[in-house]
């Protein structure tokens, strides 16, 4: 049985290759093999595992498609490090995924395959990013909360950082698909972090869009054509597509976002996406290094910043998740 788990409000369902292959779905015992021919069963996995179903809608839901953010395909071995594939509802692959490593790493504790720290490995297709990415994951209490810090590595900053052709090479970033929406959307940082990330500062949080906002048709539609890769999207500034926040400073160590995360659209948070902005705001000079607070729509996620000299050297995120029933 897929079983889903919830993270900042990061809903995804977990299920092993085995289960999906007992479903008719001809996932391969391989991660590397599975992710270079998920196009001839992704879409098969989503539609049967992430559709409704017999349960419920919650009201808040009604405009969801699928009664999760994605399905987190794994363990492929027995023993850590553990291989997995992190699949959005376009049946889409991401590089990486804050929410969905924490609901991973829950998953492999509750099934008593995780004890400690471990390495996990997210394999895919995107050709403008090493095949696999991989995260060191370390049980954690954090303000008398059990759950993990994941240790993310180093960010790299700019359009080439993130594929982005056409724009100048001058930061922050002027990207006018974005600005034509609204105007106040004219400054962006790109970030990479595993996976690329676009970061939007705003000057007031009046101007971060409402989760029910980017769910109308009107705004959906011109994020989604920056945000997805084609064909889904119009791959503009970026072939493989970008994932979209939006950031308003709020007080210290503290900022207020918003995401629209590529292959998915509008969602309640992002761990990576919380760190991208976390590391987008470092780099504005509203953040000081140590522990930043980044608020999103489904919660709150503490990112760790390490810098020295000037240069923004590791970033960590911290999760919790829990089982749905």
């Amino acid at each position: 049985m897929t079983l889903f788990y919830d993270a900042r409000g990061n809903i995804y369902g977990v299920a092993s290759p085995a289960l999906l292959r007992s479903r008719g779905i001809a996932v391969p015992d391989s991660a590397a093999l599975a992710a270079s021919t998920r196009q001839a069963w992704a879409a098969s996995a989503i539609a049967s595992e992430c559709g409704w179903g017999t349960s419920p809608r919650p009201a808040q839901a009604k405009a969801k498609a699928y009664r999760c953010d994605g399905l987190l395909v794994g363990p492929f071995q027995a023993l850590p490090p553990y291989d997995l594939l992190i699949i959005n509802t376009d049946g889409s692959l991401a590089e990486r995924s804050g929410n969905g490593l924490t609901i991973f790493a829950q998953a492999l504790t509750d099934a008593g395959l995780m004890t400690g720290a471990c390495e996990l490995r997210v394999h895919h297709d995107k050709p403008d990013a090493p095949s696999t990415v991989a995260t060191r994951v370390e049980p954690a209490v954090h303000q008398q909360v059990a759950g993990f810090w994941l240790t993310l590595g180093q960010p790299a900053f700019g359009p080439q950082a993130v594929g982005a052709v056409g724009l100048p090479s001058n930061e922050p970033a002027h990207v006018s698909a974005l600005a034509a929406i609204n105007p106040q959307w004219a400054r962006s940082e790109f970030v990479r972090i595993g996976n690329p990330h676009c970061v939007t500062l705003v000057e007031h949080a009046s101007a971060l869009p409402d989760n029910r906002q980017m769910h109308q048709p009107g705004v959906f539609a011109p994020l989604k054509a920056i945000a997805f890769a084609p064909p889904a999207g119009d791959g503009r500034p970026c072939a493989a597509g970008i994932n979209l926040q939006w950031a308003a400073r709020d007080s210290a160590n503290r900022v207020i976002a918003r995401v629209f995360e590529r292959g998915e659209g509008p969602t309640a948070s992002s761990g990576t996406s919380a760190s991208a902005v976390a590391c987008a705001a470092w780099r504005a000079g509203w953040v000081e290094a140590g522990e930043v607070a980044v608020v999103m729509p489904g919660g709150t996620a503490p990112v760790r910043l390490h810098a020295q000299a000037g240069t923004l050297l590791s970033v960590s995120l911290f999760g919790a998740a829990t089982l749905q029933g």
